[in-house]
């Protein structure tokens, strides 16, 4: 006798398709990764087309999108479903899309937005170079000079402009988002002036003085740095009385005397830059004053994919790496410091807390 087997109930169009239950094998795992140029292109997409902005707090299809931000609205459906997959933006059973946590740090109006630095992280040069890897691994020197006809910061500020203006954005942003994190993890007791050496346009000591109304301080970095200070430590700013600005190079020298000196993030050039600002600082400070070095770990971290791959990008760039905790502590210790502690300031940076010794 034959049997018919019973017809399956049709899935609907808007349907959610249900989610795996294990994660993908190995095979599909490495398809995704080798696709990671795709998951960056929609992100860099999303962000120059201005979709998180365009949506508000009701969902939208991708008709109304597609109106709002001037594109073609059957793309832009597939550039959403593809965001989806990585939990930016969320797709309902029918058809509209709405925020996620992720798609809101899109949004330039969001108070931790990513907009800048997702933008710049995917800029056109990201693509020539990261194909070249495989020669950084080989030689250990960057390979930008290769490709551009000259070194990283000649080429930003001399052939690709808009590119410079959103590393500047980029750099801003993340420094202002951090130096909040700084400011509240550092224990001032007894610190009555402080350093911010390298300190980029000041906004970790602009955080400081503000929490701080006793303190004053220092920012110290090159020339044409210094220039674009934080508004609040100049001119007519809020802070500027109690703020003093120094034009300079830390790695020639360090003319700032201070209770406690602050080294953020400039410690990953080269290592003859790294031992030569170190020194600089144990020569001036006086026993006893207090170091604070902060700096992205490539490993001991919960952020291991982000940092590992700003560590490869550095190579690629300027010949440059980020630390492990051991390098650090060796390049710290080499130069003089006594450290104290290791702590972790958000889930991307770490403080290592240090004394000059008497």
């Amino acid at each position: 006798m034959t049997t018919v087997s019973p017809t399956p109930t049709p899935t609907p169009v808007h349907a959610a398709l249900p989610h795996p239950v294990t994660p993908p094998q190995p095979a599909m795992q490495l398809r995704e990764i080798v696709f990671g140029a795709a998951r960056a292109a929609a992100v860099r997409a999303a962000a120059r087309l201005g979709v998180a902005d365009a949506l508000g707090e009701t969902p939208a299809t991708a008709q109304e999108l597609a109106t709002l931000v001037k594109t073609e609205p059957v793309p832009l459906r597939r550039l959403l479903r593809a965001l989806s997959c990585y939990g930016i933006f969320t797709e309902t059973p029918d058809g509209y899309f709405a925020h996620t946590e992720m798609s809101r740090l899109l949004r330039e109006d969001d108070p931790n937005s990513l907009r800048n630095i997702s933008l710049w992280c995917t800029e056109p040069w990201t693509w020539d170079v990261w194909p070249r890897l495989d020669e950084a691994v080989r030689t250990g020197k960057s390979v930008f000079a290769d490709v551009h006809g000259k070194g990283f910061f000649d080429y930003l500020h001399q052939d690709a402009h808009e590119s410079a203006q959103i590393f500047n954005r980029a750099m801003t942003t993340s420094s202002m988002q951090s130096a909040l994190d700084v400011a509240e993890l550092l224990d001032l007791t007894g610190v009555s002036a402080v350093a911010d050496i390298g300190g980029g346009q000041g906004h970790v000591l602009a955080s400081l003085l503000e929490k701080h109304p006793s303190l004053r301080g220092t920012l110290m970095d090159l020339p044409g740095v210094v220039a674009r200070a934080d508004a609040r430590l100049r001119d007519e700013g809020p802070l500027v009385d109690r703020t003093r600005i120094v034009a300079g190079d830390c790695r020639e020298a360090i003319p700032v005397e201070a209770d406690l000196y602050i080294i953020k993030n400039i410690l990953e050039w080269d290592d003859d830059s790294t031992r030569r600002t170190l020194r600089n600082v144990v020569a001036t400070a006086r026993p006893g004053a207090r170091v604070v070095v902060i700096e992205n770990l490539v490993d001991d971290t919960p952020s291991m994919r982000f940092t590992t791959a700003m560590d490869l990008l550095l190579l690629l760039n300027v010949g440059g790496a980020k630390h492990t905790r051991e390098s650090l502590v060796t390049r710290i210790s080499d130069a003089g410091l006594l450290i104290d502690k290791v702590v972790p300031v958000n889930p991307y940076l770490h403080a290592f807390e240090c004394v000059v010794p008497d």
